[in-house]
């Protein structure tokens, strides 16, 4: 893996970087989290995703065909770094969702920032309609969060509580509101926030403007067809500007990452 950008004076054809893989500390310190500030950690969305050359975020309804193992490796120092993982209920149906696994490789720089075993999952459903029996609800090493409205129906939230799963009201009526959500999350603790889609979601946080960062990987693949993108639902008023940060490049695979400017 090489850095093409920010350019230092060792990106380039000398720097051993690119000749190698890069370690999981290494990856961890390009994606570090902002620090606090003098008030203390404020929330901050990030959102991982991978989308092909021609824009499509999955291929035959998922993303894992468009990814490599260099993704895969920043996908799991993205969770590592994390307090909590957010993610759209349908994307948990299709995508087989399982909960968050302890990794020893991150074990001790997650006790030195305060932060338990692994990230938590917070799921966003207006519904609840979710199979509880799934090991995301029965086997997590921290309690699955759902995020839904003050007006879910209340014998899905029993069904989900009775599963184990910790119901957080984040919304009035059914649908959840995405600023209300991530100021849910800072209050139980969780400041360090990652979203893994789906598009639907991830538009929906876009809309709201509560989007902090992009970490966006590029495969060198054309797929045609009638793939979402990475992010669904309505335009927005204004694009949104966001500022390049850095980029990675391994095997033809772009890993970028944008900020809020």
């Amino acid at each position: 893996m090489r850095r093409l950008f920010p350019v230092t004076d060792v990106t380039d054809a000398t720097d051993d970087t690119a000749a190698r893989e890069w370690s999981l500390a290494e990856l961890a310190a390009a994606y570090a989290y902002p620090e606090p500030g003098p008030d203390g950690r404020e929330p901050w969305l990030r959102a991982n995703m991978v989308s092909t050359l021609d824009g499509a975020a999955q291929h035959d309804g998922r993303s894992q065909p468009i990814s490599c193992p260099a993704d895969m490796r920043i996908f799991g120092t993205l969770r590592a770094l994390a307090d909590v993982v957010v993610v759209g209920a349908q994307t948990v149906r299709q995508e087989g969702y399982r909960p968050s696994r302890a990794r020893a490789e991150f074990a001790a720089a997650r006790e030195a920032a305060g932060q338990g075993p692994a990230p938590a999952i917070a799921v966003v459903t207006a519904s609840l309609d979710l199979d509880f029996s799934l090991p995301l609800f029965t086997s997590p090493l921290v309690p699955t969060l759902l995020l839904t409205g003050a007006g879910a129906a209340p014998d899905r939230v029993a069904a989900a509580e009775r599963a184990g799963a910790r119901v957080v009201t984040a919304g009035e009526g059914e649908a959840v509101d995405p600023a209300r959500a991530v100021r849910a999350l800072a209050d139980l603790g969780y400041t360090r926030l990652l979203t893994e889609g789906g598009p639907r979601l991830l538009g929906q946080l876009v809309a709201a403007g509560v989007l902090d960062e992009l970490c966006l990987t590029v495969s060198p693949m054309l797929t045609a067809g009638d793939a979402q993108r990475i992010a669904g639902g309505p335009s927005v008023t204004l694009p949104r500007r966001f500022a390049l940060k850095s980029m990675l490049e391994e095997d033809g695979f772009l890993f970028t990452r944008y900020q809020r400017s």
